[in-house]
């Protein structure tokens, strides 16, 4: 229990819970020390008394401080926080990396590896950023998994237990009795969500901050759906991606302005929640779409274009290394070309309706067609993926992670940044050299040479890579600009 604070973040938080504002869901967490509960921000339930009242990054921090989560506004239901992509400090990669299923399937040994640092100094981070430890952090992420599997699908106990990353039936419903002070089963009879249940297959819905511009992305991903690997059918857009226990079929369409639905078959339970933590970073849906554009909005340049399309969302990845091969295939030519190449390096070494992996690319150089320069590129890539000098990584910084790919002969600014933002989700990369976006910020007025368009970009920080889609939507019409791979 806490006196009154003159804390003026304390402040902030408690006005927006007290107005029940849903936009601050999943951002922070309400921990109501008289009831012993914690609440999303929007929970309908009586104002408490601020001395009452503590706040929490995580729901894992709430749980550490002895609360369990409010069976009325189940504060798990809503979209994560966007901190994990907004800022690149070790807390935030780890939270990208334990969201992925990294502890589940390495460890905290594992995780503070593939961190760059040791356990004990990961642990004492995360306590003091976030409130809680790797381990609480992993296990409050599996008790919010195995919620949502209960609630939508029609799983066995044993099947949720162990899709959402528990290793025996015990430690699941002692989670369950600590998290939710029940069991699954009572858990289940809440099930507001249609079940679609068979074997293997499951069917979700991912909610999104709203304003949501899935619209958008699905026409993204429309416009650059590859012969043989994807379709997109009315609106639904369908593929197989490769998980780390096996292959999964996965259905996406949207879910109104309320997020996507997501029918999959999987090979293995074990990658429910990963999958869902990819579909989530694919549809951009635990953006802050009200605070990036009111800051977008300030220039008034921009201004009108996020008027028109509000809550635009980055295109994320559903497989890095998939991302990565697209994105140097379809460097300098049109994204008609590109998809007509990438057709046939599936078709001619492609497997199971899958993108050929980076070993099967360096195995199958005489299939790699276009100018010399570009196949080196795509070559000394591919070899260095398959060798293991090049890690892809949600988890890594930006700044070693663009270092790395320039590294590389033939790998420039642009194709870094744009992975950047493709594989990372990193929401401050302006491409001012790309082509397209210089051709549309000097229609507008805004600059007319690259160094000037970086100058004025800097006002948009953090929020850049929005800008630079916001430039792409609006592009001048086709005739001189080609739009690479967007």
């Amino acid at each position: 229990m806490r006196t009154a604070s003159p804390d003026p973040r304390f402040a902030e938080r408690y006005r927006a819970m007290s107005s029940r504002d849903s936009r601050f869901d999943g951002q922070f967490i309400t921990g109501v020390h008289s009831t012993g509960i914690y609440c999303r921000p929007s929970c309908p339930a009586m104002t408490p008394h601020a001395k009452n009242v503590s706040f929490y990054r995580t729901a894992a921090a709430a749980h550490e401080a002895g609360l369990r989560a409010c069976k009325r506004c189940l504060p798990d239901a809503v979209p994560g926080s966007p901190d994990w992509n907004t800022n690149d400090d070790l807390a935030s990669r780890a939270m990208r990396l334990i969201a992925d299923g990294v502890v589940e399937r390495d460890g905290v040994t594992g995780l503070a590896a593939r961190l760059g640092y040791t356990s004990r100094h990961l642990t004492r981070v995360l306590v003091a950023e976030l409130g809680a430890g790797p381990l609480a952090l992993a296990r409050a992420n599996r008790a919010q998994n195995a919620r949502t599997l209960l609630l939508s699908t029609d799983l066995s106990v044993a099947d949720v237990a162990f899709a959402a990353g528990f290793s025996s039936i015990r430690q699941f419903n002692d989670t369950i009795a600590a998290v939710y002070e029940t069991t699954p089963s009572a858990l289940r009879l809440a099930k507001r969500a249609p079940a679609a249940a068979d074997g293997t297959s499951i069917s979700l819905r991912l909610p999104a901050r709203a304003p949501f511009d899935g619209v958008g992305l699905v026409r993204f991903l429309a416009d650059h759906a590859v012969v043989g690997l994807e379709s997109v059918d009315d609106g639904t857009f369908e593929r197989r991606v490769r998980l780390p226990h096996g292959i999964a079929t996965v259905r996406l369409s949207l879910d109104g302005q309320a997020g996507v639905r997501c029918e999959a078959k999987l090979d293995s339970l074990a990658d429910v929640s990963t999958l869902v933590t990819r579909v989530r970073r694919l549809f951009d849906l635990d953006a802050d779409s009200v605070a990036i554009d009111a800051a977008l909005s300030t220039d008034a340049t921009l201004a009108p274009l996020v008027a028109a399309l509000p809550g635009l969302r980055l295109p994320g990845s559903l497989d890095a290394e998939e991302t990565l091969f697209r994105t140097l295939v379809g460097q300098q030519i049109s994204v008609a070309a590109a998809r007509t190449v990438l057709a046939r390096l599936t078709a001619e070494i492609g497997t199971d309706g899958l993108f050929p992996t980076a070993a099967q690319i360096a195995g199958s150089e005489s299939v790699i067609r276009g100018p010399a320069a570009r196949v080196r590129t795509i070559m000394g890539v591919a070899e260095a993926v398959a060798n293991g000098d090049l890690a892809l990584d949600v988890g890594t910084p930006v700044g070693e992670f663009t270092e790395r790919l320039v590294a590389l002969p033939g790998v420039g600014p642009w194709t870094a940044g744009y992975l950047a933002m493709r594989v990372l989700g990193n929401p401050d990369v302006l491409l001012a050299s790309d082509l397209v976006v210089l051709q549309t910020a000097d229609s507008l007025g805004l600059a007319r040479t690259q160094r000037a368009l970086a100058g004025h970009g800097e006002r948009w920080a953090p929020w850049r890579s929005y800008a630079t889609l916001h430039l792409w939507r609006a592009r001048v019409p086709p005739g001189n600009a080609r739009a690479r791979t967007i």
